[in-house]
């Protein structure tokens, strides 16, 4: 009974390192082939439009990267505190990456659009290099307030202890814990700086969120405005920044799926407990992995500059390579007839 359990186990493990290791595999070639076809096209990098979009499309090959790093460590190599707190710190930065890049893009849609003669001005490849650099220092933020808590709290030895390299299992302070009832009054002074710490942070994270919401609906509210006023060539550009904008909310959408995952597991759960393993790997696909690959994809193929530099770059080389490959061998082919 025992040794079938084991088996299942065994089994069942590597069904899904291989499932996570071949679709993570997948996905970041797919993605590597819009890095590629940015690096070799000088004027997509001279577009800060181009530059926002492929630090998406990197970011989220980061984060796919660890994300499956993370999930074969869980069933084989066990991790020490401070490995695991590097990894999840960019992790968790990555992605809140996402939907503030997604606002970046947004709004120099809506500067191209409505403020067409401050664009060149206003939208350049330093600003958005800048703007990036601001990004991951917002969202580095709140991994680093855990850290600091865990610093305040915890003796310096247990960053040499092993641990099960998950959020909930590494920040299980009793400050982490008071979140949910971090508005009540305490009576020690460290522990209500702690808690006001954390409170504080997750008050911060609703925050961008909101920040981001928002800019996507006032973007989208102002460039419809501006598609009804033009005409002509610059009612179809305005039209064309307006559904950009709108992806970018199908796209926010998909990044959101991460952060109510949690919400379906237990709606889940309570329905089917008995397949727990189940729900919570298939929930793990579909929150975290699958979107690496649309939220890139999606704008990527739909962008006519980026879809033409891709199959010229990418598909065009690679017909070439195999046509000078048969080239190659023909002459060998026909030598060996003639001698036959």
């Amino acid at each position: 009974m025992n040794s079938t359990g084991r088996l299942d186990g065994l089994n069942d493990a590597f069904s899904k390192h291989f499932i996570t290791f071949g679709l993570g595999v997948i996905i970041n070639c797919i993605n590597g082939a819009f890095v590629y076809t940015y690096c070799k096209s000088e004027v997509l990098y001279r577009d800060p439009r181009y530059v926002l979009y492929i630090h998406l499309v990197i970011n989220d090959m980061i984060m796919l990267t660890l994300s499956v790093a993370l999930h074969f460590f869980t069933y084989t190599i066990p991790l020490t505190f401070a490995p695991c707190c590097i990894l999840l710190l960019i992790l968790v930065a990555t992605t809140k990456n996402s939907p503030l890049n997604l606002a970046g893009m947004a709004v120099e849609r809506y500067i191209a659009v409505c403020r067409p003669l401050h664009h060149a001005q206003i939208c350049t490849v330093q600003r958005a290099y800048a703007l990036i650099a601001l990004i991951w220092v917002v969202s580095l933020i709140p991994g680093l307030t855990d850290i600091m808590v865990v610093l305040d709290t915890q003796p310096l030895s247990v960053f040499s202890r092993i641990v099960i390299c998950y959020p909930t299992y590494l920040y299980n302070t009793p400050y982490h814990k008071a979140q949910s009832v971090a508005v009540q009054v305490k009576f020690y002074w460290r522990l209500a700086t702690t808690t006001w710490c954390i409170a504080a942070t997750n008050w911060y994270r609703a925050l961008l969120f909101s920040f981001v919401v928002l800019t996507l609906i006032i973007t989208y509210l102002k460039v419809l405005c501006a598609a009804q006023a033009a005409s002509g060539s610059d009612q179809a550009s305005a039209r064309n920044a307006r559904n950009t904008i709108l992806l970018h909310g199908v796209q926010l959408l998909i990044c959101t799926l991460s952060f109510i995952s949690p919400l379906i597991n237990t709606i889940s759960l309570s329905i089917w407990p008995q397949g727990r393993r189940f729900i919570l790997f298939t929930t793990y696909l579909l929150t975290e992995l699958i979107p690496r690959l649309l939220s890139p994809l999606i704008y990527g193929v739909r962008d006519k500059k980026f879809s033409s530099l891709i199959r010229l770059h990418v598909f065009f080389k690679y017909s070439n390579s195999i046509e000078n490959k048969m080239n190659l061998v023909a002459p060998w082919r026909r030598s060996k007839q003639v001698l036959q």
